[in-house]
């Protein structure tokens, strides 16, 4: 009986600590309310509405009903008008469509001959986009209405790009680079002005003519190059392991990188100045890595999700870096073409620093 007695004291303990801790409190109930949520709402697997060109160079009544039936299947919408083949390319390039329609001069030929009579070009660096645009190869139009499927020749020629072979890890490893650094930058930096107030050091630095956005800048510099050794490591790993190919310029890899790992650390700055303790850091870390992960479009398909799914992913930094990084080594993209996602990250790290900035106070309180 004694000993039950010791244990409920010590639940009951725990119990009033937990009670006191807000934060710990809040990540009991948030962690798995915003899993639920995530998943149930946000996270789909079936995707429609792909962003799509067209190129009619054929300008018939069957190449216009051909638009209109793509579009009403729902797989894609048009939403780019091209001139040719090469323009289209382009566009796949750059990160502006997932799908190309490509409809050549000699479409009404090529339908009455049975011929494939157009072509599908496929944005390959995600394999999801080849599986849903495959959808469409069997379209009907034309003289080919009411043929029963499996007779004769698609409707489409599907052509596949920086990925033909639908490589899982060509599309998963280049994206690891930025789960990697928000995980580690964010992390290591939350526990940094926390450490030095737990461990003692906070009073040297109060006495130091030291100002706070000098302390910032050395804590963040180290962890800069941490992290470029890690995008170094990363692709090593890729390129020897999984064969996974770099299109684009390294330089501008690298260059997105810097900016990258920046916002990072700047949230975990503002993340340290925060907490209380390095547990809280952990904690608020977590919470702030957990829908950078499922909302960034690393694991799901981000044109899938719901539009307040999408609106909260596009605040997220690692949302933009995945497409940089895709665009860059997958497509070889140049990094000047790829400038829409490099803004707003630049936009987080100036607003993430300076509220760092503005908390920081050389006090003991």
């Amino acid at each position: 009986m004694e000993s039950l007695r010791r244990i409920a004291a010590i639940l009951w303990k725990e119990l009033r600590q937990l009670r006191r801790d807000r934060l710990t409190f809040a990540m009991i109930i948030g962690i798995p309310t915003i899993q639920v949520l995530l998943f149930g709402y946000a996270i789909r697997q079936d995707v429609r509405h792909l962003p799509a060109g067209i190129a009619d160079l054929a300008h018939t009544q069957s190449s216009r009903q051909l638009r209109l039936d793509a579009a009403a299947s729902q797989v894609v919408d048009i939403v780019k008008e091209a001139a040719g083949a090469g323009e289209l390319e382009a566009m796949l390039e750059h990160g502006e469509i997932a799908v190309g329609i490509y409809v050549p001069p000699d479409f009404e030929r090529r339908l009455i001959d049975g011929r494939p009579a157009a072509q599908l070009l496929i944005d390959g660096s995600d394999p999801v986009y080849g599986l849903t645009a495959r959808a469409l190869a069997e379209l009907p139009v034309g003289p080919r209405r009411g043929v029963a499927a499996g007779r004769g020749a698609p409707t489409f020629e599907l052509r596949t790009y920086y990925n033909p072979e639908a490589r899982s890890e060509v599309n998963i490893v280049p994206a690891l680079i930025g789960v990697i650094l928000t995980l580690t930058m964010v992390l290591f930096t939350a526990v940094a002005i926390v450490r030095e107030r737990e461990r003692g050091n906070l009073e040297l630095l109060i006495t130091t003519p030291v100002r706070s956005i000098e302390l910032m800048a050395g804590k963040i510099v180290p962890y800069v190059l941490i992290g470029l050794v890690q995008v170094t490591l990363i692709l090593i790993v890729g390129a020897a392991v999984f064969q996974v190919p770099v299109r684009g310029r390294v330089v501008d890899l690298y260059l997105a990188a810097l900016v990258f790992i920046a916002a990072s650390l700047s949230l975990g700055l503002l993340i340290s100045t925060a907490a209380k303790t390095q547990f809280q850091s952990v904690q608020m870390t977590v919470f702030f890595f957990l829908p950078s992960l499922l909302l960034s479009g690393f694991m799901f398909p981000f044109v899938s999700m719901p539009a307040p799914a999408r609106f909260v992913g596009e605040l997220l930094p690692l949302t933009h870096f995945v497409r940089i990084v895709r665009g860059i080594v997958l497509r070889g993209a140049p990094l000047g073409d790829l400038s829409g996602e490099i803004w707003p990250l630049l936009a987080f790290f100036a607003s993430s620093l300076t509220l760092a900035i503005l908390r920081f106070r050389k006090r003991l309180d």
